[in-house]
């Protein structure tokens, strides 16, 4: 989850920057002189919308590392860190993909993540809680669904979907905010205040609403990193794992609610389903033991 939200909060502060900066250049009043040019308006949000994506992509590493305080390890101080290294390097020889970084943050959750702007150019990160609370074997099976994210270049992907997705909030804004200025306000003069509100508040809202797609890409994307862990680690590790995050989400008070383990959130209802990055520890558990039933062969 953190290395999701971490991106997200990102890229809405970029897009929003660029946005502001298009305002301010008078690109807005370009692309509007002789009526909405919808073609040139969607080439438009479309550069400023992929620009924002991977933007905040090539900032990912560098914004974790603040945000969580992470220290990488450039060389390990003892048994446990020369122990995630050596992990981690394994795993990432496995998956075929180079090194990553490999850093611990300070905090009782039991939580890691993975994050960078290529699969051979990323960090993988784990809390000080997750390496109390776990045996070898399950951290190893943590290790190795982050090293999957990484290998499957999930966080491409996130960008190349983001992209996508701020282009259209960016497009049905400015449109909005058109409408507004022009057949609500009746300006008939370059934009008014009507079509820089109009089209801020609309890009908000409508940023809020397009996160349910990039949810529902992140949830998926848990379901193939479980698989690539339990290739890595062993399945039976990997179901160990999710089953010690689902003992400590349950206990009460365990854990704070917006950073679950694992970056499990607990959202409930209907939109706090639509809201999650993760799937059900339940529904995770669940599709493993399926795909070992199924083809015991795919996984070890």
């Amino acid at each position: 989850m953190k290395r999701i939200v971490l991106f997200l909060g990102t890229n809405f502060a970029v897009v929003l920057l660029l946005s502001f900066t298009a305002q301010v250049l008078g690109l807005n009043r370009w692309l509007t002189a002789n009526g909405l040019n919808f073609g040139g308006l969607l080439v438009f949000c479309a550069l400023f919308g992929f620009g924002g994506a991977f933007i905040s992509l090539a900032m990912s590493k560098f914004m974790a590392k603040r945000a969580m305080g992470v220290q990488v390890i450039d060389s390990p101080r003892d048994a446990t860190e020369r122990w995630l290294v050596d992990t981690v390097r394994r795993q990432a020889g496995q998956a075929g993909i180079e090194m990553p970084e490999v850093g611990v943050f300070d905090s009782p959750e039991v939580n890691a993540f993975a994050t960078g702007m290529s699969r051979n150019a990323s960090l993988v990160a784990v809390s000080t809680g997750l390496l109390r609370a776990m045996s070898r074997t399950e951290a190893e099976a943590v290790l190795a669904h982050e090293v999957s994210h990484a290998a499957n270049g999930d966080m491409v992907t996130l960008a190349l979907i983001q992209g996508v997705v701020n282009t259209f909030v960016m497009f049905l804004a400015r449109i909005f905010g058109y409408a507004v200025d022009r057949v609500i306000l009746k300006n008939e003069r370059g934009h008014g205040i009507g079509f820089f509100a109009a089209t801020f508040v609309a890009e908000i809202v409508l940023g809020l609403l397009a996160s349910i797609i990039v949810m529902w890409f992140s949830r998926r994307r848990e379901f193939r990193a479980d698989a690539g862990g339990a290739s890595l680690a062993g399945r039976d590790n990997m179901i160990a794992a999710l089953e010690r995050l689902k003992a400590t989400y349950e206990q009460p008070n365990a854990l704070p609610d917006g950073m679950k383990a694992f970056g499990i959130s607990s959202g409930g209802g209907l939109l706090g389903g639509l809201l999650r990055t993760h799937p059900s520890l339940e529904d995770r558990i669940a599709a493993l033991r399926a795909a070992g039933t199924a083809n015991p062969g795919l996984v070890r």
